[in-house]
């Protein structure tokens, strides 16, 4: 359950600066050629919800004040690039670097998970397979302070209005 130190931003590649290239073309084309892939069962995405278990929202917290505080206090953002868990309400990420990311979600009865993870942008086979997930635990409780609790509590929480925005992303497209 211990937190491994975070290796520390590298400086990118020109091959790091030519995929930044390509994915900011990407982004505005992604979702519908993702689910006309889905739709041809070119790719897939397995049932249920990811690992790495956070704890529950809080009582009394809701998930606009969550995004805010991850957004205001931490730099979280939108990722509409990521898989659509199922009963998903949020998919936010932080960008550590190009390669790197914090990748949390909400569900809509409350629960988080989250884990550290390469970037799609990164690594697009890699990142798809799953490869290189790290449970980082400790540095989530961090970001999520007040707002989660151990102890199950079952919420009804309604999807993120924002999560299908590609204007609302945190996206490799800024200079890291």
């Amino acid at each position: 359950m211990g937190s491994t130190p975070i290796p520390s931003a590298k400086i990118m590649t020109t091959f790091d600066k030519v995929k930044q290239k390509i994915w900011s073309f990407v982004y505005g084309f992604f979702l519908p050629a993702r689910k006309f892939l889905f739709r041809m069962g070119i790719i897939w995405h397995k049932k249920g919800r990811q690992r790495y278990h956070l704890g529950w929202l809080a009582p009394g917290k809701t998930l606009e004040g969550l995004k805010k505080h991850l957004h205001d206090n931490w730099g979280f953002g939108n990722h509409f690039v990521a898989w659509v868990d199922e009963d998903q309400v949020l998919s936010w990420r932080k960008l550590t670097d190009f390669r790197n990311q914090y990748h949390l979600r909400v569900f809509k009865d409350g629960e988080i998970r989250g884990h550290f993870e390469i970037t799609p942008e990164a690594h697009p086979v890699d990142h798809f397979e799953e490869k290189g997930e790290i449970d980082k635990q400790e540095d989530f409780l961090k970001f999520l302070g007040d707002f989660a609790v151990q102890k199950e509590y079952f919420s009804s929480l309604k999807m993120d209005p924002d999560a299908f925005d590609p204007k609302s992303e945190i996206t490799i497209n800024k200079k890291l």
